[in-house]
């Protein structure tokens, strides 16, 4: 990942910010109570931690990324915000990653924002995820969704550009959202948005 980052870092913010749609919706979703920790997986620049910790001023933030340079910039974002003292993030796998023996706490609200559909084994970093959850605690996630009512000649176009960029809409995002949560004794949610060209879900 770092050698996809190497340059793309230093302009991701301005030109995803068009396309990456739903996430500041995922993050009005999470309303974290005071003292809680939210977790993004796969945080890139920081951008979404920013305005988590913004809106959630009371909130611990963490964020893991499993890209170096991403986080290299992120740190600088994060200190440019003047926000160096509540979020914390750290080089990690999401697939692996131990919450709550990295931070020494379990996750009340962790996040995938357009994540999922750039990691391989992207079910294990569901599970990965439940596994770091307090007992009341959620997992969220927005990514590309596929783009069901969209016109049939946009779908395509999108499709092949996403390719050039190693990104893979999960079309069975909601049949494993489910049987997650179902393994775990939980609930799934998922809703497309903007005509399937995103999908918002969660695990609650």
């Amino acid at each position: 990942m770092d050698g996809v980052y190497r340059h793309q870092r230093h302009v991701y913010d301005l030109t995803r910010k068009y396309y990456l749609l739903g996430r500041d919706r995922l993050i009005e979703s999470l309303r974290p109570a005071d003292g809680q920790c939210v977790l993004e997986v796969g945080c890139g620049t920081g951008r979404n931690l920013i305005a988590v910790a913004r809106r959630y001023p009371t909130a611990r933030v963490h964020g893991i990324d499993i890209s170096e340079m991403m986080l290299e910039t992120a740190r600088a974002k994060i200190a440019r915000a003047g926000l160096s003292d509540r979020i914390t993030v750290r080089q990690a796998d999401g697939t692996a990653f131990d919450a709550r023996a990295e931070l020494g706490t379990p996750v009340d609200r962790l996040y995938f924002s357009y994540t999922l559909s750039m990691i391989g084994p992207w079910q294990k970093a569901i599970t990965a995820g439940l596994d770091s959850l307090s007992r009341d605690g959620s997992l969220h996630v927005v990514d590309f969704g596929q783009q069901e009512r969209l016109p049939s000649w946009a779908r395509p176009l999108l499709q092949a550009w996403l390719v050039r960029f190693h990104v893979a809409p999960r079309a069975d995002l909601a049949e494993t959202l489910e049987a997650a949560a179902r393994r775990a004794g939980r609930l799934s949610t998922l809703q497309p948005l903007y005509r399937g060209y995103a999908w918002l879900g969660a695990i609650v």
